[in-house]
């Protein structure tokens, strides 16, 4: 997408953030050439800290693919910020009811509209006690077979150094490394002419896991465990900080 087709808004995002995230940390962005050179797809990244969104779209931005996010519908209530997300035309998620089909179909319509779209696969930072992917939800697929757009599985690793999961402090020196590994574009071709239903998405969403988990195993240097975690068996909360709620667990794989 040219820059030329942004908003305005869109632009002053880039012109705040792009230096300032460039100072902040270095960059290692890995196996670029698998991004598509055309068309709408979906970005699909771990979850770990809320740096992450960051880092991805600064990736995706200096790869030559804007970036647009399904994001958290709470951010566009953030005075002055969560308007200036609307006029970047990012899309706001909402939990339910005729609203999340509303941003179903904006990243419907993002995606045929050739964006590079941003899915966050897991829906929240990550409840593994050892940050690995967790059981991811079915928005990506979702959005993937409908419109047949390629899923592009990324692994970031080191923001976490910068902030760790749920915590507050921010640590900037020494200066940290952020890693962005791209991994193949999952194969979803058997499904896309088959009902979809629940046991279609999860098997579509696990594809998608496993790719992502697949790239940051290369990036950790060291296998994830057996078995993807699921805060839902583990009893940890699924939304909100589960650390603070006190609700972190070492169980809960699949």
């Amino acid at each position: 997408m040219s820059s030329r087709r942004l908003t305005p808004a869109y632009k002053v995002f880039v012109v705040l953030l792009r230096p300032l995230l460039r100072a902040i940390a270095k960059r290692d962005y890995q196996h670029v050439e698998r991004l598509p050179r055309e068309g709408g797809f979906i970005l699909a990244p771990n979850h770990v800290t809320y740096v992450d969104p960051l880092v991805v779209a600064l990736f995706a931005y200096e790869t030559r693919n804007p970036p647009f996010f399904l994001a958290k519908e709470a951010l566009f209530r953030i005075p002055v910020f969560g308007k200036l997300l609307g006029a970047a035309d990012q899309i706001p998620v909402y939990r339910g009811g005729q609203q999340a089909r509303e941003a179903y179909s904006g990243g419907v319509q993002a995606l045929r509209d050739g964006k590079c779209l941003v899915v966050f696969p897991e829906g929240t930072l990550t409840r593994d006690p050892s940050q690995w992917p967790m059981v991811g939800k079915t928005g990506a697929a979702r959005l993937a077979l409908a419109t047949r757009c390629p899923v592009v599985p990324i692994a970031q690793w080191g923001a976490q150094e910068i902030l760790g999961t749920y915590e507050k402090s921010v640590h900037l020196l020494p200066r940290k490394t952020t890693h962005v590994r791209v991994g193949e574009p999952v194969d979803l071709s058997d499904l896309y002419d088959q009902p979809m239903t629940a046991t279609l998405l999860r098997e579509a969403t696990e594809r998608i896991m496993t790719a992502i988990t697949r790239e940051l195993e290369v990036l950790r240097g060291e296998p994830a465990p057996v078995g993807r975690y699921d805060p839902k068996s583990a009893g940890v909360s699924q939304t909100g900080n589960f650390k603070r709620d006190g609700l972190e667990s070492d169980g809960g794989r699949s």
